[in-house]
């Protein structure tokens, strides 16, 4: 069996336990003593990796994520999802467009989640996720997900009031039970097969209001920006102590986060990309074996295609 950061070090052009040291400068796999004031998020992988390789490893990467997938659309047997947190402005559209840029739509389903609607409210927090997960064979994309209800909500708790909570449930408890429920879902996840990556890009305060000035200043660019993105800015602090509680809450090696730097978005891509193929390389996917009856019934089809003239 191939080692499963073989391809991912071949396509990158650095020894195996380099890139090994790449991914775990930023992936968290336990949430005891995490902070996210650890984490910078203007990082640039130290001497890890050089940005003038970035551009054809960007290209390499896209390419083995496109046949990683079709090995797992083909086997079926395995699902994974990636979910993508940020505050705005971070990059998390482009990301995934970067990305998943090569790889087959057919196979890849990506959900974006804005505010609940009336029939996701009149539900628990997580059935609006669990009818979007990706079957069996697919890459599933939740563009946000179940953990705003522990982030925007936990930002805004006047939010909780039009989720028509039984009061005797709205306690000081309230975001530790979320956070416990959340976990055991991406361990039920795991275990029946799909396999949970979270990305939350790192975005500074300086980085995002230069974006923002960016947008208003590109009339081609204001479509981009929301008065509403301002509004959140000013609880810049609440969301960064948001973001560290639920990770250092849920992180496990099965459902690793990744304090992905987005700062950089060479780096953010090339993290995201090398993580994905890390994960799909290490399941060794094969294509399914026909059975006996289905392989002779190839091989008539092959021999009848053969005489034709």
């Amino acid at each position: 069996m191939t080692h499963p950061l073989a391809d991912v070090a071949q396509i990158l052009k650095l020894p195996r336990d380099q890139v090994r040291k790449l991914l775990d400068r930023y992936r968290v796999t336990d949430g005891k003593g995490f902070r996210l004031g650890n984490y910078n998020p203007a990082d640039q992988a130290g001497d890890l990796l050089s940005k003038g390789h970035a551009s054809a490893l960007l290209v390499a990467s896209v390419d083995r994520l496109s046949e990683l997938q079709e090995r797992l659309y083909a086997a079926k047997t395995w699902a994974m999802l990636c979910i993508f947190q940020a505050m705005d402005a971070a990059g998390k559209d482009g990301t995934i467009k970067h990305v998943m840029s090569g790889v087959n739509p057919q196979g890849v389903q990506v959900t974006s989640f804005k505010a609940p609607s009336e029939e996701e409210l009149s539900h628990d927090f997580l059935w609006r996720v669990n009818r979007a997960l990706p079957p069996r064979g697919h890459i599933g994309i939740f563009n946000r997900s179940h953990y705003e209800e522990v982030l925007v909500v936990r930002v805004h708790p006047e939010l909780i009031a039009h989720q028509r909570l039984p009061p005797r449930f709205v306690t000081k408890d309230l975001w530790r039970e979320r956070l416990d429920a959340i976990v055991g879902f991406e361990r039920t996840l795991a275990r029946q097969g799909t396999i949970v990556l979270k990305f939350f890009l790192h975005l500074s305060k300086g980085e995002q209001r230069r974006r923002f000035l960016e947008r208003l200043n590109q009339p081609a660019k204001h479509w981009k920006f929301s008065l509403g993105d301002l509004a959140e800015r000013t609880f810049w602090n609440r969301y960064q102590d948001a973001y560290e509680q639920a990770i250092a809450a849920t992180a496990a090696p099965h459902a690793p986060w990744f304090v992905v730097p987005a700062d950089q978005k060479w780096l953010c891509h090339l993290i995201v990309s090398a993580a994905m193929i890390e994960t799909l390389d290490r399941l060794d996917l094969k294509p399914p074996v026909p059975a006996r009856a289905e392989r002779t019934a190839l091989a008539a089809a092959r021999s009848k295609l053969s005489r034709e003239r």
